[in-house]
């Protein structure tokens, strides 16, 4: 239970502070609609939480509720929102629209533009914006408009790289500073029996895919987004699959994978198939990327790992910053809305310390108490805290939510590991890029980027794979015709695209 609870915390992350303020009523509750998605995994049900009951009894504004659970529906109805079919609720919350669901939303009058009303009556997301210049221009489309708000989240969750420092401690090695250095770590876990139980069962890293693989890409100074793409210090956009950083990295993984020193299943493999959960479970992992530990492991073995920080690569260490410091898309306004000021007014006191701790924990000395050493704690025992407190009393997990999300507020929940992993997470924050910044497309262009990446991300993933496995010989004739294959299927098509973007 301790472990379902200290993810919650890990899940919703940020650190600024801000007073409460709504837009001036006449004093009588206003009803809207609200349509959203929460995950059927949280149990919340909007209609008896009480989150939206103490917000009505803090801003006067109730709602009827909408409320999604499947993402596949959700995605079907926002469609069907933007086409007019159907009740047209007011507001879309925890509502995870793409740029081109806002774009579309936009051009067809479904959503509306809420720039006019920001500095009036949410201060407190418009002071963040204003102090934060590159937030603004990534929620704001071209023509200037805002069409969703976001959440503020400047320590989300990445794909970070877990050590078992107990393995480590056992051989007396440190920890590893560069590719040579892990490689060599490595093969002491595979052939040193590290976990101390006579047998050959240890796996010294396990990984899903070539999507995890690719973080280990940054120890070869490979550094890009989804699209395979980066931007340098001059502006200039470029793709990492045809250079020579990209083929010494696959080589090196291909070395790894016929030493047998990273999961023979990770290609095959899903995350729930790779979880220990028996906490007494023998421990067989060495390494793994995620989240957290608390995803792979069970919290009583928490403690034997930690997380190792980038790899250098030529003097510098650099890791990719998986989301930046927003959330987009995750609360927007309809032209359905009679009263628009009151429901901005309304999510901006989510924009606030005190917003974050109503969503994430619910009220004080009701759901958590502040501890004299400055902590805080449940004041319900982890078992009801699991089962009903984050069910009933909080909103803040089954799918971002508009506000802030505090790191200072997890940073000072009462258990030490918690605290170790969030530590953990910021010092990784510090070393973390964004490889491309966020830019909007027009809806032509995205369609051209989503055709090209349907081919072009297809093959080169599938290539890649092969080229770790040993089912092509990773030699100079097999790479050439890589290249070639690329380029074939559009690749400075996309980095022109790219380019363009940022002019």
């Amino acid at each position: 239970m301790q472990k379902m609870i200290s993810w919650l915390l890990l899940t919703i992350m940020l650190m600024t502070s801000f007073g409460a303020c709504f837009a001036e009523t006449d004093g009588s509750a206003a009803e809207f609609v609200m349509a959203g998605f929460d995950d059927d995994a949280t149990g919340h049900d909007w209609t008896t939480n009480f989150f939206f009951q103490r917000m009505e009894e803090r801003s006067g504004v109730s709602f009827s509720f909408m409320q999604y659970s499947d993402e596949t529906e959700w995605s079907k109805a926002k469609a069907a929102f933007f086409a007019g079919e159907g009740d047209q609720p007011d507001v879309l919350f925890k509502a995870m629209l793409t740029q081109e669901e806002q774009l579309e939303g936009y051009a067809k009058g479904k959503l509306i533009d809420l720039k006019p009303y920001l500095e009036q009556y949410a201060p407190n997301l418009w002071a963040m914006l204003q102090a934060n210049p590159d937030w603004l221009a990534s929620v704001t489309m071209p023509d200037g408009a805002i069409v969703a708000l976001p959440s503020v989240n400047q320590l989300q969750n990445n794909n970070a790289m877990w050590i078992n420092k107990a393995w480590l401690e056992n051989l007396q090695l440190d920890m590893p500073a560069n590719a040579e250095e892990l490689t060599e770590v490595l093969r002491a876990f595979k052939t040193k029996d590290p976990n101390r139980n006579g047998k050959s069962d240890e796996v010294p890293m396990t990984f899903t895919g070539m999507w995890d693989l690719r973080f280990l890409g940054h120890a070869f100074g490979l550094v890009s987004n989804d699209y395979y793409v980066r931007m340098d210090e001059t502006g200039a956009v470029t793709s990492i699959l045809g250079t020579d950083e990209h083929r010494a990295f696959l080589l090196w993984l291909h070395q790894l994978w016929e030493e047998g020193l990273i999961d023979s299943t990770g290609f095959s493999s899903m995350d729930s198939s790779r979880q220990i959960t028996e906490s007494d479970a023998t421990i067989t992992y060495g390494m793994f990327l995620s989240p957290t530990p608390m995803n792979m492991i069970p919290a009583a073995a928490m403690s034997d790992y930690a997380l190792l920080m980038p790899l250098t690569y030529e003097g510098v260490q650099s890791y990719r910053d998986f989301a930046g410091d927003l959330i987009h898309g995750t609360f927007a306004i309809t032209s359905a809305c009679k009263d628009p000021a009151k429901l901005v007014s309304w999510v901006d006191f989510l924009y606030t310390e005190q917003g974050c701790y109503l969503m994430q924990a619910g009220e004080e000395d009701v759901e958590y108490l502040w501890n004299g050493d400055g902590t805080w704690s449940w004041i319900y025992d982890t078992e009801t805290v699991a089962s009903t407190v984050l069910v009933e009393s909080t909103i803040a997990d089954g799918g971002p939510a508009p506000g802030l999300a505090s790191v200072e507020f997890q940073l000072a929940y009462d258990d030490p590991l918690t605290r170790q992993v969030i530590s953990e997470l910021i010092a990784l924050k510090e070393l973390c890029v964004e490889p491309y910044p966020v830019v909007w497309l027009d809806s032509a262009t995205q369609q051209r980027v989503n055709e090209l990446q349907m081919d072009l991300g297809y093959y080169a993933e599938q290539q890649m794979v092969w080229f770790v496995v040993g089912d092509v010989e990773l030699n100079d004739e097999n790479w050439s015709q890589f290249c070639q294959t690329l380029e074939h299927k559009g690749l400075s098509e996309m980095v022109s695209i790219w380019q363009e973007a940022v002019k």
